[in-house]
């Protein structure tokens, strides 16, 4: 398995995707294997689960905190519950699932620290992707501007963001370490998702990566 994750994506595998689908939605489909039992963490509108579900034939399932959200969920069809991240996910059992997934949620999440050590407890793996805040656009707009800034990956102003808990790669890697949280693999991508040829840790993939995107398990 660990053989076709550690392969190199490029612009063109992930453009080949189904129509319309988030880019960044289809990295993370690359990183599970078919017929897994997934449980997509803040779910969203259930866009990955549907694209998982057409492409990789997963048994999955998903937690959303926004009714909105569930009822998009439900709308196509998927198994998804309303709950929340930060509270509900201690209900579920040790290697419950084959992956545990949380795209573009952890920085909004009250407890970072407990939600990802629920994630490798309860997945065989975990797959979690999130801004980094340490992109070199980011240092720079602090340092000459002086305020909070806005970009690509975090369109929103301080003051209405539902970010609580941003970091960087680093950061993120130092937490797996804390945690005792083995990496398997991680890949840096660009603002729209897209993999880059730079691999994480290291300076220059917290220096320039937009996004990270990390496979986890818990270290034996």
């Amino acid at each position: 398995m660990l053989s076709r994750l550690k392969r190199d994506l490029t612009m063109a595998d992930v453009a080949r995707g189904p129509g319309g689908s988030r880019i960044d939605l289809l990295v993370v489909s690359t990183m599970v294997e078919p017929g897994s039992r997934v449980l997509d963490v803040g779910c969203g509108d259930g866009e990955l689960l549907q694209l998982l579900e057409t492409d990789k034939q997963i048994d999955g399932r998903g937690v959303e905190i926004s009714q909105r959200g569930v009822n998009e969920c439900v709308a196509r069809g998927l198994s998804v519950i309303q709950g929340d991240a930060d509270t509900d996910l201690g209900f579920y059992p040790d290697k419950g699932f084959d992956y545990a997934i949380l795209s573009q949620t952890l920085q909004a999440t009250w407890d970072p620290k407990t939600v990802l050590g629920h994630l490798v407890r309860i997945g065989k793996r975990a797959v979690v992707s999130f801004p980094n805040f340490g992109v070199w656009h980011v240092r720079l707009k602090l340092l000459v501007g002086g305020k909070m800034p806005v970009t690509d990956a975090l369109d929103q102003s301080w003051y209405e963001t539902p970010n609580v808990h941003l970091c960087t790669i680093d950061d993120f890697v130092d937490l797996c370490r804390v945690l005792n949280i083995e990496i398997e693999y991680a890949q840096v991508l660009d603002a729209a998702g897209r993999p880059k040829s730079l691999r994480a840790p290291g300076f220059f993939a917290n220096l320039l990566g937009e996004q990270g995107l990390f496979v986890l398990k818990r270290a034996r």
